[in-house]
């Protein structure tokens, strides 16, 4: 099977080694991996600002560089669902040629190649549930009536062996990056974030983790000024790295 990786910018930037970890997973789940060098932002940034024209070019090119494969996979909750679900606007009708096609990361190896990761991390780890993730790709449970039963990302690391995911008071709750929101309301933006970290430590976790690398930025940036212990990673590079033991 033949997988497209769609990496983010803020990934490509910052962050290169979810990337790297995200194809390391694909491949050990028995899909080949290509990374077409042309593609670019997907144009969230710019449609969330509400400058859908300069969007515009960035969701054609994304059309021109990956429409013609079968899979798209990214490791990120809110650029897969800026293609799925707000690619209408900015294409129109051409919109539905991506429909079927992207997927998260972790939707992925549970919906397409059903996998259940093995391995071993030995950590209680705090699972943080992405805005993006939650709401509109509906990747786990919430305390919101509307959210589904199943929550794919805690089956996938139910196979972990050693692995203990902590039980957090808001599960559903934003971490506040919300891209620019962290720009313009910091002070509401770092309180949101201080809320998430205290609740991931009063549950005892040693670990954060996140299918969105931009929510786990803004949370390992407080956790630095702040001097705590905890650790922040991908679910990608965790079970990547819970794989590498196995």
């Amino acid at each position: 099977m033949e997988v497209a990786l769609f990496v983010p910018c803020y990934v490509d930037q910052f962050y290169p080694r979810v990337g790297l970890a995200t194809a390391e997973l694909l491949e050990r789940h028995g899909a080949s991996v290509v990374f077409p060098e042309d593609q670019t932002c997907c144009g969230q940034p710019m449609a969330n600002a509400g400058s859908l024209d300069d969007a515009r070019p960035l969701a054609e090119k994304f059309l021109r560089v990956f429409g013609a494969y079968q899979y798209v996979v990214s490791p990120s909750g809110s650029c897969t669902s800026m293609v799925r679900n707000h690619y209408g606007p900015l294409l129109g009708e051409r919109a539905a040629q991506m429909h079927g096609k992207v997927f998260e990361l972790c939707e992925f190896l549970h919906d397409v190649l059903q996998v259940k990761p093995r391995g071993r991390f030995a950590a209680r780890v705090g699972l943080h549930q992405s805005c993006h993730g939650l709401r509109e790709l509906r990747l786990g449970t919430g305390s919101e009536r509307i959210l589904p039963a199943r929550d794919k990302v805690q089956e996938l690391l139910s196979g972990i062996e050693g692995l203990q995911l902590v039980q957090l008071q808001r599960s559903d709750e934003c971490c506040g990056f919300g891209g620019a929101f962290a720009i313009d309301e910091e002070a509401i933006s770092c309180r949101m974030g201080r809320d998430r970290i205290a609740d991931h430590e009063a549950a005892g976790a040693e670990v954060i983790t996140a299918g969105d690398m931009s929510c786990l930025m803004h949370l390992q940036g407080l956790i630095r000024r702040d001097r705590k212990q905890l650790r922040v990673l991908h679910l990608a590079e965790l079970l990547a790295e819970a794989g590498a033991r196995a």
